[in-house]
Parts: structure tokens; sequence; C-alpha cells
């Protein structure tokens, strides 16, 4: 069973930084991209981050590019975000998700395997 999990989330103030981790514990599986999405209360998932894992191509959010950094460690089968100049609005739940074939990348539904989340809470 593959399972990802995600860590690194907590409580900041604004302007302070982050860095998420999601580790594969499970079954191993052929991995096409992985990326992060975020979802706030009362609000719909929202698309965050990716990066291909062959070529390591990423893409983001305009609301988070040039501030947050994805990255990941093929050996180690992990992937990271790096949360620099958090804000108050980057408030969520953070999740990693796993892509196995072509995607969409801001496309939640395209993504096969999901994390259980990990709370960013940022404080102004």
């Amino acid at each position: 069973q593959v399972q990802l999990v995600e860590s690194g989330g907590g409580l900041v103030q604004a302007g302070e930084s982050l860095r998420l981790s999601c580790a594969n514990s499970g079954r191993t599986f052929k991995t096409y991209a992985m990326g992060w999405f975020r979802q706030a209360p009362g609000k719909e998932r929202e698309f965050v981050a990716t990066i291909s894992w062959s070529r390591g191509v990423t893409y983001y959010a305009d609301s988070v590019k040039g501030r947050f950094t994805i990255s990941r460690d093929s050996a180690k089968n992990t992937m990271y975000l790096q949360m620099n100049s958090l804000k108050p609005e980057d408030t969520a739940v953070y999740y990693c998700a796993a892509a196995t074939g072509p995607f969409i990348p801001s496309q939640a539904a395209h993504y096969t395997y999901w994390g259980q989340g990990t709370q960013v809470a940022v404080s102004s």
C-alpha cells in the first residue's frame, strides 16, 4: 500500500519560513510527478506546486511563485516544499500528492495518491 506522509507543518509568524517534507513509506510505485496542494478552511483545495520526478521540471501557482520552492530527492523517495516569506493567506492544510502518468499539474483529479495533510498556520 502506498503511504505518503507529510511533515514539517507548524505555526509561524508572517515573513518566516517552513520546510515541508513528503515521504512514501509504503509500497513503491512508478512516480511521474509529485505535487503540493493546500486547503484553507471554507475553501476548495488549490494547487501549489509540482515537480516531475525524472527531470525535476517545476511548476508553481502564481500565488507562491518566487516564495516557495519544490524539490525532490529521488534516492530517498522524498519531496520537499521550502516556503519562505510566509503570509497569513498561506494558512491551510498542505497535502502532497503523486501522479503516476501524464497529467495537468493543477488538476487534483490527475493525482493518484494523496497524503493525510499537515497544518501550516501563519500569524500576522
